[in-house]
């Protein structure tokens, strides 16, 4: 096993500081974003909001276990999160403890973000997350900080060849150093709270107080401070999302700044450019749902058959560019089970009632959503609409 990079040093971490020159032009750029999601919601009715929180909750849920190697079904935490949420059109089977489990400490992190921290709130997360006391075939402690006398080790790599990134506070130091978190949490209101999300998340995986589930508590802890900052806007953040994408720099940088002393510019710069990554994303997806909201209005009262309106929800779902080559005869054979005659006929309605639009002919021929820029492009130019 490789040398550890870090080991715990009891750091002063209310004297943890950073560039305020560096980190002030992320955080404006970070407000700038979140202010566009602002504008854009305003401009949505209620519904189409609910429906857009459910999906990215749902998103985050099964982003925040993949970062841990644990994967979820997507089916039924959407189903989970559509009954909490009351959006119509999703069903499933029952979802398994241990998905209602995140989702419950998901929920109280947003609907419950002013209330202050505990201890017991804790430790009814992290208890949440592991309702057999299992994790895997591994018997562990929940509802409570670990006390087990070995080191507390984060490795990386196969069984015999791990890489020994981090090792954390002995257990019998966790407890004080959880008070002093608290302590900080619930009474230094000091700082934007972007970078205060960035330093509490820090802070607590450095710690790690638990025995399994730090990862996923410490970013329920960042849900809660948006929440607090952001209100509704922030269920649109699909914040562990875009740390999935970017896990190896996740871990790197929380790497560096657990071994690079009280100066936490890089990492807190990090993630507050993580939170405005995320506000662009969201921006799109609304812009997305708009677009198909507009497009409903203008087709609405077209009757279509039950195999053409699922092609056009499957294509609108995909997003702009998002089904890769457009819709061909044999693609809309292979989802509706229709017959190469009918197929035909289907997309060639589509196109004239003009929900489609049509590119190329013979076995080139695509067809594209009636909606601007969403994937006819340069082909569009050459094709009559």
């Amino acid at each position: 096993m490789d040398a550890p990079h870090f080991i715990w040093q009891q750091p002063d971490w209310p004297r943890m500081h950073y560039d305020g020159a560096v980190v002030g032009g992320e955080v404006a750029l970070a407000r700038r974003a979140q202010g566009v999601i602002e504008g854009k919601l305003s401009a949505i009715g209620f519904e189409q909001r609910r429906t857009l929180a459910a999906e990215a909750w749902s998103q985050e849920a099964v982003a925040t276990a993949a970062i841990e190697g644990e994967h979820l079904s997507l089916l039924a935490v959407r189903s989970s999160v559509a009954r909490r949420l009351g959006v119509a059109g999703q069903s499933g089977a029952s979802v398994p403890r241990h998905i209602d489990g995140l989702l419950d400490i998901m929920d109280d992190a947003v609907n419950r973000a002013a209330v202050p921290l505990s201890h017991e709130r804790l430790h009814g997360w992290q208890a949440a997350l592991f309702p057999t006391g299992y994790s895997g075939i591994n018997k562990i402690r929940v509802g409570a900080y670990r006390e087990h006398a070995e080191p507390m080790q984060i490795v990386s790599g196969r069984i015999g060849h791990e890489k020994l990134h981090y090792e954390a506070p002995p257990s019998a130091m966790v407890p004080a150093e959880m008070a002093a978190w608290l302590d900080w949490f619930n009474h230094d209101g000091r700082g934007d709270s972007l970078v205060r999300a960035a330093l509490a998340h820090l802070w607590f995986e450095t710690v790690h107080p638990f025995e399994d589930g730090n990862g996923r508590v410490g970013r329920v802890i960042v849900d809660l401070l948006l929440a607090r900052d952001s209100g509704e806007t922030s269920r649109l953040m699909r914040i562990s999302q875009g740390l999935l994408a970017r896990r190896d720099d996740y871990y790197s940088e929380l790497e560096r700044a657990q071994r690079g002393g009280l100066d936490v510019t890089a990492w807190v710069a990090w993630f507050v450019k993580q939170v405005r990554v995320a506000c662009e994303q969201a921006a799109l997806i609304i812009d997305e749902a708009m677009a198909k909201g507009r497009f409903w209005r203008a087709h609405g009262e077209q009757e279509l058959s039950p195999r053409q309106r699922k092609v056009i929800n499957v294509i609108l779902d995909a997003g702009p560019g998002g089904f890769e080559g457009g819709m061909s005869t044999k693609k809309y054979e292979s989802l509706t089970g229709a017959s190469r005659a009918t197929a035909s006929r289907d997309l060639s309605e589509l196109e004239d009632w003009g929900l489609l639009l049509r590119a190329g002919n013979g076995r080139s021929t695509r067809y594209y959503p009636n909606i601007p820029d969403w994937g006819l492009r340069a082909e569009a130019a050459d094709t009559p609409a």
